[in-house]
């Protein structure tokens, strides 16, 4: 399972408030480099969500169409009884 957008902003902006207050040089480096990798894991969950968002209307999109036809179908059947059928 992959970390929301959400989250990993959270992170990110805990990580960047421990780089800046912290009172060890070691500390804050670590901390700006954890900063950054949550900043790339941001960039990638915010693109999961934008695809997994067009997924879903195109899903229902198509969904909506099929169900269309088939409304269409049960309204206007075909009247002519011999269309589709041919002799062997």
């Amino acid at each position: 399972m992959h970390p929301s957008a959400t989250l990993c902003r959270s992170q990110q902006a805990y990580h960047r408030d421990r780089a800046e207050t912290s009172p060890l040089a070691a500390i804050r480096t670590l901390a700006q480099k954890v900063a950054t990798a949550w900043s790339v894991e941001t960039e990638a969950a915010e693109a999961r969500e934008a695809r997994r968002g067009r997924t879903r209307l195109i899903a229902d999109t198509l969904r909506w169409q099929k169900q269309r036809l088939i409304d269409e179908e049960h309204l206007h059947p075909n009247t002519n009884s011999d269309l589709g059928r041919a002799d062997p």
